[in-house]
């Protein structure tokens, strides 16, 4: 898309690539552990802790703290979803040091990654919910964009098993909302004087159209209800934030527990709570898993998870 639309291609892969890799373990999930847990201490946002990765956590250089990314990088990273009312504590910090414009809209390249990531989350839990079977082929069919993609491929290969033609389905409905955000976008810019005119306009310019939002919008709720919302899905999410909860709980109460690097200076109630969410926040599921079961004991996430 952005190179459909003329925009700089390297920028928005940087954004598409790092815009989530503050999220904790076990993603949204992990994350309202985490916001608990940290009630006293300013809370958790992902977003603003992508932002204490890149400019304060990862410091591969010798003099100064963080990647040394553009501010454009920052920027996008910060704000791709739109302006930012209130910052995070993270994010406000960040913003001291290096201001990002946060009541601004964000440049096109970083409202292109926000909406290719709808469309790709979108699209990719369609494939990973029927075969999870969370829900069936049919029961997809009820939702009106899917049902008015699914008549044109049937047409197209009309003696050809419904299985082999949910790709099929993904595929074309990945063209169909890249080519309605190309559209609806360059109608938008239309007459645009730059990149000070993208950061007043005052609205998104990088979307879907009316009508494929509504549409869109019906998918997410279908993908809410059937998927994200499943009671055995619910299931899975309560014992990974039970897992965070108590690992975070364990570093508090015995910060000696923490690796030798990662204790913390202060005796800062605060100071100690960040630098124990920073650690929590880092791990990946599986060590998430292991420290709980060498600190704690056995999980009961399913088999295979």
């Amino acid at each position: 898309m952005a190179r459909a639309l003329g925009l700089n291609e390297d920028l928005t892969e940087a954004l598409c690539l790092a815009h989530d890799i503050g999220h904790p373990p076990f993603g949204h999930a992990g994350e309202d552990a985490l916001k608990a847990a940290m009630t006293n201490a300013g809370g958790f946002d992902h977003n603003a802790h992508t932002i204490r990765l890149l400019t304060a956590l990862e410091s591969p250089y010798p003099l100064f703290a963080g990647l040394n990314l553009s501010w454009e990088t920052l920027e996008g990273l910060a704000k791709h979803n739109g302006p930012v009312a209130h910052a995070p504590w993270a994010l406000a910090g960040a913003d001291a040091d290096f201001p990002l414009e946060l009541a601004d809209w964000p440049s096109l390249e970083a409202q292109i990654a926000a909406i290719a990531d709808d469309i790709a989350y979108d699209n990719h839990d369609i494939d990973d919910g029927l075969r999870a079977g969370l829900f069936t082929l049919e029961e997809l069919l009820e939702v009106p964009l899917a049902a008015r993609v699914w008549t044109r491929v049937r047409a197209r290969y009309p003696g050809v098993e419904a299985a082999r033609l949910v790709p099929e389905l993904v595929r074309d409905l990945i063209g169909l909302m890249v080519n309605d955000v190309l559209a609806e976008t360059g109608r938008r810019c239309e007459g645009l004087g730059g990149m000070k005119a993208v950061r007043a306009a005052g609205r998104p310019l990088a979307g879907f159209s009316a009508g494929l939002a509504e549409e869109e919008g019906a998918l997410k709720a279908f993908l809410h209800e059937r998927m994200y919302d499943a009671p055995e899905v619910q299931a899975v999410r309560e014992e990974a934030q039970a897992i965070l909860a108590a690992l975070f709980a364990a570093y508090r109460d015995d910060p000696g527990l923490l690796p030798p690097e990662w204790r913390p200076l202060s005796a800062d109630p605060v100071a100690v709570a960040r630098t124990i969410c920073d650690f929590v926040a880092g791990m990946t599921d599986r060590y998430a898993v292991r420290r709980y079961q060498a600190l704690i004991g056995p999980v009961t996430l399913p088999e295979g998870f």
